[in-house]
């Protein structure tokens, strides 16, 4: 796939190199001693894990058959007993002793390396959502929902796993060959070679194993995002999906996406039924012949070129080591499955961690009403500079754009030069404080996008919008976003208690007494203002309700009106009502209209709105088309006008039934241009659109 055809996940994933080392170092060094504390205690208890074998074989030589002293490995012989019965009571002790040592070494490990694991796992988690929070507009307007959420829960879950049972295994693996190897060789090197020749074989095989499987795990933890997207949104939309009568169609987009899971997992699986039982091959073949060759050795002496001395005792130690060697050796497949997973998963979480994040503060950015700065209007005429003027929080109001144009990027995410068509073209006008601002236009003009803009949800890409004089990319992102309420035609409610969704945003810092009678006292007198009270004290636990999900138990003019609520307890010096009443009926709506018409009395408002009877007494109305103010005026003057808002107007009053031709077949041939400039360069184009 093309770099171009990527979006700006994929292309920053691809850009991680060695995830796991760059994991280690920035997220596992300050837990370090914590894995240093497991790995200390995993050596101790695997070395003790050795010691039985060793003391079996050193007794049945020395107590049992007499065929040899009574010596351990780095014991000094003089600390040892010389009688028979010492001999064994010591055996018993050690074989006991090392159990003990093993298991409490073996707890102390575990508790070590899954505090490890989890802090890890934790700062991985909450700093990956903290990214994700803080990334532009142009990144979730691209990207699906349960892409995100995988990355968040099953990659990071993935990469828990790793560290806490892989490198567990793989250390016991790594102390275990390590330590059975050296007893080995202590005892009979001839042998010894007998028993570890399969390991070359087995490293050759598990590099093999590890590049096949590599691209598959890739794949695979790729359609996991698929899978939850397909599942989310089908979760999400299901009144619609019933409404719909289509509940076959999302079974079989779910069937699909399960369907590549599964052929991603198989292909996985059927490299992991080739490995395991082929490393399970190696090391019974290593058990057998350590056994034949031993076994032959003390019947008839060594064979071939084998020159030493085999005891029955070291006989039973090289089969209860090789024993202990066969099972590690048989666990590697999970090892290589788990670090292959966890490889593919840190690549995407780092791949989501690396995209840059675009809209933030530069060094010098000021708070907004920090400090005082110009802006539109003039000392006594209700700008900034008049004493008397009327501000929230030091913010006056004032808003400015000045030959505003933003084209949406197509992949500025990955090369900021790369950007689609404008959508807003040399837009200029000026609010002062208390102005009431309308955008109308057809749907599709850049209504809504012009007004991101001011909240920097969005970057201009050529000219400046300036709040009280100051560009607002000179302004810390949070005074800015502070100072400007925002209700969206969409409302947007947590799963919560209405309290709660009322107070969002303004109350939900940590040391925010939230349960205080004031502030119960505020968000009941927001609720009043926005005409929710009445219905919020009619439900059976009034603000303490429980709304759901996106606010699931509340009718849309009810959600409109919590989220009113939510912006009038916000007290902004600017407001954006973005078709704010639209889930209202009508005489809800005037209740509604009539809060609104207080809350906007000294504050700058910027109504968007299809129903043009709602603004009519806007100070200035601006007429928005293909993303360029083609009028402004008031009402009167723009009636006056006969262009395209007086046609608006008249269609909605019924003085007209429709718009008239040209403006018809002036939409069209911008809609059929638009298409044929997405041809040239080379984008598929259905062919009803250019018939159109």
């Amino acid at each position: 796939m093309a770099a171009d055809d990527r979006n700006a996940f994929e292309v920053y994933r691809d850009r991680v190199d060695r995830p796991l080392l760059r994991l280690f170092r920035e997220y596992g060094a300050g837990e370090a001693h914590w894995l240093v504390i497991g790995m200390a205690a995993n050596v101790v208890a695997r070395v003790a894990g050795l010691v039985p074998p060793v003391v079996l074989g050193v007794a049945i030589d020395a107590v049992f058959t007499g065929d040899g002293p009574y010596t351990l490995p780095i014991v000094p012989d003089a600390w040892l007993p010389t009688a028979g019965p010492a001999q064994f009571r010591l055996s018993v002790v050690l074989i006991v002793g090392s159990f003990l040592v093993t298991g409490v070494f073996t707890w102390i490990y575990g508790i070590a390396a899954n505090n490890f694991a989890h802090r890890v796992m934790h700062a991985v988690r909450t700093d990956s959502f903290d990214r994700m929070q803080r990334l532009d507009m142009t990144f979730f307007d691209d990207k699906q929902t349960g892409e995100v959420m995988s990355v968040l829960n099953n990659d990071a879950s993935n990469l828990e796993v790793f560290l806490d049972n892989a490198l567990q295994n793989s250390a016991r693996l790594g102390v275990m060959v390590a330590g059975i190897a050296g007893v080995l060789f202590y005892y009979n090197w001839e042998l010894a070679l007998i028993t570890l020749s399969a390991i070359p074989l087995m490293i050759l095989f598990t590099l093999w194993f590890m590049r096949a499987v590599e691209p598959r795990y890739v794949a695979q933890r790729s359609v996991v995002g698929d899978l939850n997207t397909a599942l989310e949104n089908a979760l999400s939309g299901v009144e619609l999906v019933k409404t719909s009568n289509t509940e076959p169609y999302e079974s079989e987009r779910v069937e699909t996406a399960s369907h590549q899971y599964f052929e991603r997992t198989m292909s996985i699986l059927r490299l992991n039924y080739v490995y395991r039982p082929g490393m399970e091959l190696f090391a019974g073949l290593a058990f057998a012949a350590t056994f034949a060759v031993g076994g032959y050795w003390l019947s008839a002496g060594p064979p071939g070129p084998f020159t030493t001395t085999l005891t029955v005792g070291t006989f039973v130690t090289f089969v209860l080591l090789t024993q202990q060697f066969v099972a590690p050796l048989a666990e590697v497949s999970n090892i290589i499955d788990q670090y292959e997973n966890a490889k593919a998963s840190c690549e995407r979480v780092f791949g989501l961690r690396d995209i840059p994040i675009r809209i933030t503060d530069d060094s010098d950015a000021v708070a907004l009403g920090g400090e005082s700065g110009s802006a539109h209007g003039t000392d006594g005429d209700g700008g900034p500079g008049d004493g008397d003027a009327h501000t929230h929080g030091g913010v006056a109001g004032a808003v400015e754009y000045d030959d505003v144009s933003f084209a949406y990027p197509e992949n500025a995410l990955v090369d900021p030069a790369d950007a689609e068509e404008e959508v807003i073209t040399d837009v200029s006008f000026a609010a002062d404080p208390g102005d009431t601002v309308a955008l109308v236009g057809p749907t599709g003009a850049g209504k809504s996008t012009l007004l991101k803009l001011l909240l920097r949800l969005y970057d201009v890409t050529d000219g400046a919008v300036r709040v009280d004089g100051r560009d607002v990319r000179d302004v810390a992102v949070e005074s800015l976003r502070s100072a400007v309420g925002y209700v969206a035609q969409d409302t947007t409610l947590f799963d919560g208690t209405i309290a709660e969704n009322v107070r969002y945003g303004r109350f939900t810092g940590v040391d925010d007494d939230v349960e205080s009678d004031a502030v119960r006292e505020r968000v009941i007198e927001a609720a009043k203002a926005a005409e929710a009270h009445e219905f919020i004290d009619s439900l059976p636990n009034g603000y303490d309700t429980r709304i759901g999900e996106q606010g699931v138990k509340l009718s849309g003019g009810q959600r409109q009106r919590v989220a009113i609520a939510r912006v009038v307890l916000q007290d902004p010096a600017i407001l954006i009502l973005d078709e704010a009443t639209s889930a209202v009926d009508t005489e809800t709506e005037m209740l509604i209209q009539r809060s609104l018409d207080e809350l906007a009395a000294d504050r700058t408002t910027f109504v968007i709105a299809h129903r043009l009877s709602t603004v009519t007494d806007a100070d200035t109305t601006l007429v928005l088309e293909d993303g360029e103010v083609v009028e402004r005026g008031t009402h009167d003057d723009l009636l006056a006008a006969d262009g395209l808002y007086a046609k608006l107007w008249g269609v909605q009053a019924g003085e007209i039934e429709e718009l008239p031709e040209a403006f018809v077949d002036r939409a069209r041939e911008r809609h059929v241009d638009r298409a044929v400039e997405r041809a040239v360069d080379g984008e598929a184009v259905e062919s009803e659109t250019l018939d159109d």
